[in-house]
């Protein structure tokens, strides 16, 4: 089968890279070794900047989280027992984010592309890209017993973190990967009970950091910073309630049943270049970000945003003028993404070697951001993100 555009992943970077695609007259097929009942169902948060929701919405894919999103104007940083909230609609003039869970994104934009036609191949295996340096690449897989061929002229890399097709690229030249592992994790819970607060709680404790967020009017999302060699086992409810109230010092914790619990590790992580030969890697094949900074899905929609315009010129008029600078115009907005989700981890978890000094210089960054204009807009202007190019 000859295909324009052929993408490895259905995630928000592939399904969203689809559906602009089309929107530009081009057409693509989208592989993904996972059935639809898992995409759909596998539980995932979801913060949406303002651009994000923004093309959403322009492109015919925002009905839902128009209606259903819980837009917030602003969140609280917690410390030294006090709350201070980061007013983001006075800081960037009237911007703000929408809380929609992933999972919530990439069914509506599945049944967008099937509603329009689109080729969505699910529960594939054996996916393999070749021939990236020619003119016609091939992606070959097994689909119902029958192996088959895709022969592309242009291959998006949008298969997520465990990509494959990141390795498609020569280490160490070109492909240089930059990385960083955090030396605790997130003990992630939901449960059955109403909102603690309006907005998120981003607090800083001597015990490690927590995050009260939310899900929707009756399931609530809250974390806490552990070890990474924590299980789920390690943490009983009475244990995990407790710990919340401790960190949250001063705010209401509302408790209720807990249904689910999981312990999530993080890094940073970016690969330069995102592109070689007809291969373009995006979203989380090419970064990753802790989830402090609530980047890591707004990072892949802004990927593709650029990739189907550059891949659309190329389309149209054969000028590879926009593909080849793909990975210079993505990486600026990365690398911005990368330092902010740092900044907020380092200043708001307690790493395991810290002394009294590290303690005390956290709480006076969190002093000086909060206290001054200047400090709280550059915070709200990263978190809810600059406007798409």
């Amino acid at each position: 089968m000859q295909i324009q555009v052929g993408i490895v992943g259905a995630g928000p970077a592939g399904l969203m890279l689809s559906h602009l695609l089309h929107q530009r007259g081009v057409e693509s097929v989208v592989l993904d070794t996972r059935t639809r009942e898992e995409i759909e169902g596998t539980i995932r948060a979801g913060v949406l900047e303002q651009s994000s929701v923004d093309l959403m919405v322009e492109t015919g894919v925002g009905e839902r989280v128009k209606r259903t999103g819980m837009v917030h104007r602003g969140i609280e940083l917690r410390f030294g027992g006090r709350g201070h909230r980061i007013d983001f609609a006075d800081l960037t003039g009237g911007r703000g984010v929408t809380i929609y869970p992933q999972h919530e994104v990439l069914k509506d934009l599945i049944a967008q592309r099937l509603a329009d036609g689109g080729d969505i191949r699910f529960g594939v295996s054996d996916v393999r890209v070749e021939d990236i340096t020619g003119d016609r690449p091939k992606i070959r897989f097994t689909q119902d017993g029958a192996e088959q061929e895709l022969d592309c002229a242009l291959v998006a890399g949008c298969d997520g973190s465990r990509s494959t097709t990141r390795f498609l690229i020569p280490a160490p030249n070109p492909r240089q990967d930059h990385f960083r592992q955090y030396p605790f994790a997130w003990f992630g819970i939901l449960a059955e009970a109403p909102p603690s607060s309006e907005e998120l709680i981003y607090a800083h404790h001597r015990n490690g950091f927590a995050l009260i967020s939310t899900r929707s009017a009756t399931v609530q999302r809250h974390y806490l910073q552990v070890d990474p060699n924590d299980t789920v086992e390690d943490w009983s409810d009475d244990r995990i309630w407790s710990e919340l109230h401790t960190r949250v010092a001063g705010a209401e914790i509302k408790e209720g049943p807990i249904f689910s619990k999981s312990v999530l590790h993080f890094r940073s992580f970016v690969c330069e270049p995102m592109q070689y030969g007809r291969l373009f890697l995006a979203g989380d094949a090419a970064h990753t970000v802790p989830p402090t900074g609530a980047k890591g899905m707004n990072l892949a929609i802004a990927d593709v945003h650029v990739l189907s315009r550059a891949m659309a010129a190329f389309f149209a008029d054969s000028d590879r003028t926009a593909l080849d600078a793909y990975t210079a115009t993505a990486l600026p907005r990365i690398w911005r993404a990368q330092h902010f989700s740092w900044w907020m981890t380092s200043m708001l978890h307690r790493m395991p070697e810290a002394t009294g000094f590290d303690l005390h210089r956290q709480l006076a960054e969190l002093d000086t951001v909060t206290r001054s204009r200047a400090g709280r807009t550059l915070l709200a202007e990263n978190y809810v993100g600059t406007p798409f190019d």
